[in-house]
């Protein structure tokens, strides 16, 4: 998936040597995930089996340097959300960042944290409820840039590669050259492209294809 390996080479710093070995790997895997869940934001996550345990736990460490604020989050409800995310405890994360939503509907960290927590808990799924969070995390703060890099995470993974680009490409334009997690949104942009790219060809009819005459009705 493309958030693995952002977050594998971001979060975890695999070396260069053995970036393109993870790369291929990760791609071989990428496929569409049918959007699930409620059309609302639900009142609280299911109560289920928790899932994306390992995921949460890199959306967490990846949303502290994906920010152009220099001071973490003091929300208490987004500290304690994160904790929970961190020991794979998507559904009580996401219940607790509900709670901080609620009070404070304007707060652009927890309505990201929300969102990455329902994407986890999804298993990488851009669920309506993980949207309904992603936009108004970017409505609360139309400058921060966590809100259009980890929806262009969750978009790639769901296989709307088209709007992960469209929006990781608006993203870059408006970065500064000096931001320090910019190179990384450049990089896993190029790959994108030219996944797009090896799709586009692997589904183009070859030229013996166009230049075959069709059979015509047999006497």
């Amino acid at each position: 998936m493309v958030v693995a390996f952002v977050l594998a080479v971001f979060v975890l710093k695999v070396p260069v040597g053995g970036r393109e070995a993870v790369a291929a790997a990760l791609l071989l895997g990428v496929a569409g995930y049918a959007l699930q869940g409620s059309p609302r934001m639900p009142a609280s996550p299911s109560a289920a089996e928790e899932r994306g345990g390992e995921s949460a736990a890199f959306l967490v460490t990846a949303r502290g340097k994906i920010t152009n604020r220099t001071i973490p989050p003091t929300n208490h409800y987004v500290v304690i959300a994160d904790g929970f995310a961190r020991n794979g405890q998507t559904a009580e994360a996401a219940s607790v960042l509900l709670a901080a939503v609620d009070e404070d509907p304007k707060d652009s960290d927890a309505w990201l944290a929300l969102a990455n927590a329902l994407v986890a808990h999804s298993e990488g799924a851009l669920t309506p409820a993980a949207l309904y969070a992603f936009r108004h995390a970017a409505k609360a703060d139309p400058k921060a840039p966590g809100p259009p890099f980890f929806l262009g995470l969750a978009m790639a993974q769901s296989g709307n590669f088209a709007d992960a680009k469209a929006l990781w490409g608006d993203l870059l334009a408006r970065t500064p050259e000096n931001v320090e997690w910019r190179p990384v949104l450049a990089a896993e942009l190029g790959r994108l492209d030219a996944f797009l790219a090896a799709q586009a060809k692997a589904s183009a009819p070859t030229a013996t294809e166009n230049t075959e005459p069709s059979e015509g009705p047999s006497d």
